[in-house]
Formats: structure tokens, sequence, C-alpha cells
């Protein structure tokens, strides 16, 4: 038996233990939560229906509150309002890159936004190379919009991130590690230990052995 089924087994026959600390929970949910924890930047069009919205899914069911546009807005949001504002208070940004991803004037605003207000960015290379950021002169942009644009892809070119083929690459394995990539900057931004956040996590994810089992066998 490997380390963390060992910690599980033992962390399962802890349950009934650990009814009385729902105050714990609280706590550290609070300290780790935010009202947006998790900016997802991506091109709706290409990613909406895939990696985005299945990251933004299983970020969700983690009980972090990621934002994507088409699951957090509603009628009425003003749109650069809404979003300017998630990831302003936003404490790790998740770029998603994809072929077309530099024709979107909104991707490259909220990029330039994540990169100009020092937020944790992730870069996830979907079906492109980081080399292929460049930004695209359609004759509608002004020389300030394109050097705005240009340092942010530029930022985003030297920023270890995480490659991911949509036709031959595994999906589940992809999900795990994107999702581990956000927990262990979400742990960095609110300055928690491994081993407290290891805990927290446990206390957290009592009512969702599956979930946790998930995380703890890459964090531990």
């Amino acid at each position: 038996m490997d380390r963390s089924q060992s910690l599980t087994k033992n962390f399962c026959n802890k349950i009934p233990r650990l009814e009385n600390h729902g105050h714990k929970i609280e706590k550290f949910s609070k300290q780790l939560h935010h009202p947006c924890d998790v900016f997802i930047n991506h091109r709706g069009i290409d990613t909406r229906r895939t990696i985005s919205g299945l990251l933004h899914n299983h970020l969700y069911r983690l009980r972090l509150n990621p934002f994507l546009d088409s699951k957090n807005m509603k009628p009425g949001d003003r749109l650069f309002d809404k979003i300017d504002d998630a990831v302003r208070h936003c404490k790790v940004g998740v770029a998603v890159f994809s072929p077309h991803y530099c024709e979107s004037y909104f991707c490259l605003h909220e990029l330039a936004l994540m990169m100009e207000t020092r937020k944790r960015v992730i870069p996830i290379f979907c079906d492109m190379k980081p080399s292929q950021l460049q930004v695209k002169d359609n004759g509608s942009r002004t020389v300030t919009e394109l050097q705005r644009f240009g340092r942010a892809l530029e930022e985003a070119r030297y920023t270890v991130g995480l490659p991911f083929d949509t036709l031959k690459g595994d999906w589940s394995e992809f999900l795990t590690k994107a999702t581990d990539a956000v927990l262990k900057n979400l742990l960095e931004v609110n300055g928690i230990e491994e081993v407290e956040y290891i805990r927290i996590m446990k206390l957290m994810y009592v009512r969702n052995p599956k979930a946790y089992c998930s995380i703890s066998r890459r964090c531990i």
C-alpha cells in the first residue's frame, strides 16, 4: 500500500471523529476561497465546451469559485464591468491558449489585465506552442493596444504551462494535472504550508472522498 492510500485509509477511519469539526472546515474554506478564486481566460468558441468548461466544472465540484463567462454571467450584466471585476479579485488565473485565441480582443484584454494586476497565471497551450502566441494586427487595434497585448503574450510565453493535444492527449490525466496546478498556486498565494494544506483538504472533502482521493494522490 503506498503512502497516499495509507493516509486515505487512516483518514476514512477517523471520519466519525471529524463530525464536530464544522467550524474548522468553514474557517479553512474561507481562507482558501474567494469571491472568484480562479479566473478562466479562454476563447469561448474554441474551448468553452471542452477544456475550459470541464476545468470549471472540476474546480467547482472541489468547492472552489472558478469564473467562466458562460457560467457566471447572467442577462443584464455589463460585460467589461463583470469580467474586469472578476479578474481584479481572482487569486489565480488560467489562460487557455487555443489556435485562434490571439484573434479575440476580449481574450487579449483579459490576459493583459491579469498580467498588469500581477496575478499568478497558469498557461494551458491547447493544440499550440508558446512560440505561436503573437498579436495579430487586423487594422482594428491601436498601437497602444498592440503593445499592451504583445507584452502580455510575451510574459505568457515565458511562463511554465501545461501543453495538451486534444486529439491524442489523456483528458482525465490532463484535468487532474490542471487542477493540481491551480490548487498548488492557490496554496502559494494563500501562504499555506503544504502539510497544513493536506490537512485542510482532508477536512474539506470528508463528505466527498472520491474528490479528496483524486487530489491527495497528486499532492502527497
